[in-house]
């Protein structure tokens, strides 16, 4: 797999301290720059920055994915498959509601996948997900 660049995700969200706080102490993500109206955070290597925008904020949309509510609008990251493990072991230590337990999805077939949904304070979805092969990532199991 190629070396992948960075990618820069801007949410909105309600305010600032409840944000920092999800985001450093239960994701372990560092702050980088910020003001009285963004925060900016190092997460998974990426930049994702979160402005003060409560009035944008949105009820959450579902679509199903084999057998669950999946959130329309999430984003997230692809961790290793031992990484995502630890990853979940770390969080159940914490209080974390789930949105979407830990599970497998897909499992047996092509893109088997270990993934888990959880929502920050303002109600952004996001996707913890790992591939059992990662070189699935972006297989089709659609005849073209």
């Amino acid at each position: 797999m190629n070396t992948l660049s960075p990618f820069h995700l801007t949410i909105p969200i309600d305010d600032i301290e409840s944000t920092r706080k999800f985001y450093t102490e239960t994701l372990g993500c560092s702050v980088g720059r910020e003001a009285n109206s963004w925060i900016d955070f190092n997460f998974f290597g990426h930049q994702v920055s979160a402005h003060v925008k409560p009035e944008v904020l949105t009820e959450l949309k579902t679509n199903p994915v084999d057998g669950e509510s999946v959130p329309v609008r999430h984003f997230g990251i692809v961790l290793e498959w031992a990484a995502w493990h630890q990853f979940v072991e770390r969080l159940n230590k914490q209080t974390v509601d789930y949105l979407i337990k830990p599970t497998i999805r897909f499992a047996g077939e092509v893109g088997e996948q270990a993934t888990f949904f959880i929502i920050d304070p303002s109600g952004n979805a996001l996707e913890f997900k790992s591939f059992k092969d990662r070189n699935q990532l972006f297989i089709s199991t659609h005849n073209q």
